[in-house]
Parts: C-alpha cells; sequence; structure tokens
C-alpha cells in the first residue's frame, strides 16, 4: 500500500545492551528515546504439573511498572507481548518446560508497548531460543489533523486520536500482533500497517548492528 504524505517516518533514537543480568538465561535493555525496559528470559526450566503443557512450553510473561504493582494495563500489555513471543518461538522444541519473561518499566515515554517487544525480543536472542523469526514493535499514532506519527512520545500519544502498536516479524514483515486504541478508518489502519512495516526495517538492521558490534567485541 502506498503511503502518502501525511506522515512521518522518523524513529526516536535505539540504545540496546545484552547479557546485562546475571541471573536469567538471557537478558537486554531496550531504550527508544527516553523510554526504556529491561528484560529477564529464565528458561526452560520445570514447570508446575498444572500449567504443563505436553507439546510445548508454557510461556509466561510480567511487566513491572515503574512505581506500584501492575494493573490493567500490564496485564493487556503482558497477554500482548506473550502472543508475539508464542508465535516467534519454536516452542514445541521443549515441552513440558516453562519459559519465563520479566520485564520492568524503567521509564516511560510513549510507544512503551513497542519498548517492551523489542526488548523481549533482544532477550530472547541472548537466552538463545529457538526462534523461527524475530520480531520487533513498532507504536503509530494519528494526530486530530489525520497526520501518522511513528514512535510517539507520551505527550504526542495523549494528543492523538489513535494510538496502534503492531508487532512485525522479521521474514516476511507480517503483522503478528495488534493493540490498537481510540478512534480510525480502514484506510487509517492500513496505512498505519504500511508505515509501521517500513519503519520495521531499520529496528531489524538496529538488531543487526547491535549483535554484530557485541560478538565483534568478544572475537
Amino acid at each position: 500500500m502506498e503511503v502518502d504524505g501525511l506522515c512521518s517516518l522518523a524513529l526516536r533514537e535505539f540504545g540496546c545492551e545484552q547479557n546485562l543480568l546475571s541471573r536469567p538465561d538471557g537478558s537486554a535493555s531496550f531504550v527508544q528515546g527516553d523510554s526504556s525496559v529491561l528484560a529477564g528470559v529464565y528458561g526452560p526450566a520445570e514447570v508446575k504439573i498444572s500449567k504443563e503443557i505436553y507439546d510445548r512450553a508454557t510461556m509466561e510473561v510480567v511487566i513491572q511498572p515503574k512505581v506500584g504493582l501492575p494493573g490493567v494495563r500490564e496485564r493487556a500489555r503482558e497477554q500482548c507481548v506473550r502472543e508475539t513471543c508464542e508465535a516467534a518461538l519454536l516452542s514445541s522444541l521443549h515441552p513440558r518446560s516453562s519459559l519465563s519473561l520479566v520485564l520492568q518499566v524503567v521509564h516511560d515515554d510513549g510507544s512503551l508497548l513497542s519498548c517492551c517487544l523489542n526488548a523481549a525480543c533482544m532477550a530472547l536472542m541472548d537466552a538463545g531460543l529457538p526462534m523461527g523469526c524475530l520480531f520487533c514493535g513498532v507504536t503509530c499514532a494519528i494526530d486530530p489533523e489525520g497526520r501518522l506519527i511513528t514512535d510517539p512520545t507520551a505527550r504526542q500519544e495523549q494528543n492523538s486520536r489513535a494510538v496502534m502498536t503492531f508487532a512485525i516479524d522479521s521474514a516476511q514483515h507480517r503483522v503478528m500482533m495488534s493493540s490498537t486504541k481510540g478512534s480510525f478508518s480502514l484506510d487509517e489502519l492500513q496505512q498505519c500497517i504500511a508505515v509501521s512495516q517500513r519503519a520495521s526495517e531499520k529496528i531489524f538492521h538496529f538488531y543487526r548492528e547491535s549483535v554484530r558490534r557485541r560478538y565483534s567485541k568478544t572475537l
């Protein structure tokens, strides 16, 4: 789909560091502008019999807010991240086991769900878990004038009439998960998907460069 001129493909500056924590099997911090999330992956490990799935691993996701206890928003984001991870992971290679992903919000300045998705992907890579594809999160907002904004800040989200977050896969740039809020037309939805797919190319390029820099230091 063609993307018209009423959009901005600008993304805030990214930052990532893997293998930060000693206790998890994989960890990563991901920064998008002033939004920052720390992720830790535990497993595959033994699972409780009540949660055991005979043909694949059980995936658990916990999002800890910067202040206070998790609420309804965190539970909704946990479901989005879990569904994306389950779609990307080859969990059938680890039946009757558990995988736990803990995401700690360090700072929230907009596009938090996409930042959580990006931190989760980098942590899963650091843990060495088998994946069918990588994934990234892209948030797109529509302002009152109908302009599209990628990777919006918290203030831009507040001033927008719609905010959408998509999980995009690295193989075919398909939409793996979507989370939407606000009012928008079908054409605007399709345009946001097209913009997010284009923006995902920049994020996957950042993934590759980040991993390349990490391992070039160890060789």
